[in-house]
């Protein structure tokens, strides 16, 4: 299954029983394990997805850590090329930076597939990512 870069929607989903995307995305998830896919998921979508539960309380955050050490997710740092990268997408796309950003790291780290819950994305982004998108709930 390859090296699969992970849009925030995805775990937001996950973590929240009460998601209309926490079904698919856990299952996206469970499928992506089974078949020994490497996770990858870059910084700026971890501070996503750690909005919510920060605003809940210490322990709600201490899950966000507790399901990345259990589906040996990588953390991916924004570095110089991802920037640029993300902002080349921005200008020519009008994404928003937060998904520029993780379609920036899926380009530069030449990720086989970018898993996202946002529909908007694949004819955005489908001619700058060489991968397959698929769409978590779709």
């Amino acid at each position: 299954m390859g090296l699969i870069v992970l849009d925030a929607g995805v775990l937001i989903g996950v973590l929240d029983r009460n998601d209309a995307h926490h079904i698919p995305a856990t299952d996206a998830l469970r499928t992506a394990e089974e078949n020994l896919a490497h996770l990858a998921l870059p910084v700026s979508a971890l501070a996503e997805i750690l909005v919510g539960p920060f605003r809940r309380g210490p322990d709600a955050a201490a899950s966000v850590d507790g399901l990345l050490a259990a589906l040996t997710i990588d953390l991916v740092v924004i570095d110089g090329s991802v920037a640029r990268e993300a902002a080349s997408l921005r200008a020519g796309s009008g994404l928003r930076l937060p998904d520029a950003l993780v379609v920036a790291t899926a380009i530069v780290i030449r990720a086989d597939r970018l898993l996202t819950t946002d529909a908007r994305w694949p004819a955005t982004v489908a001619a700058r990512f060489p991968g397959t998108i698929e769409i978590v709930g779709q």
